[in-house]
């Protein structure tokens, strides 16, 4: 099970805007066969803030991708990627004084 180019690249690039705020240093990519993970780390010795989980086996029920957050809980499930990036993008979201 692996990502496919498309949604490395709607990835990459909430990671890439995570990076230049200093939320993030470093990811993890993990591919199995149940599942294709993504972790983005805030240090590269610490847990994730958030993994994205790609699991084809809940198409019909919950959902392909799960957005998980760093103490375990589901934040989001669903079946496109879009909704479950706009989760992270809205934390990023500060206001300017």
């Amino acid at each position: 099970m692996t990502f496919d180019r498309r949604e490395l690249g709607a990835i990459l690039a909430v990671y890439g805007r995570m990076v230049a705020m200093a939320e993030a240093r470093d990811y993890a990519l993990s591919f199995g066969r149940e599942a294709a993970v993504f972790a983005i780390l805030r240090r590269t010795m610490e847990s994730p803030l958030y993994r994205l989980e790609k699991r084809p086996a809940l198409r019909n029920r919950q959902g392909i991708y799960a957005l998980i957050g760093a103490e375990g809980q589901v934040l989001k499930r669903g079946h496109e990627l879009a909704p479950l990036l706009r989760v992270i993008e809205r934390k990023l979201i500060r206001a300017v004084e």
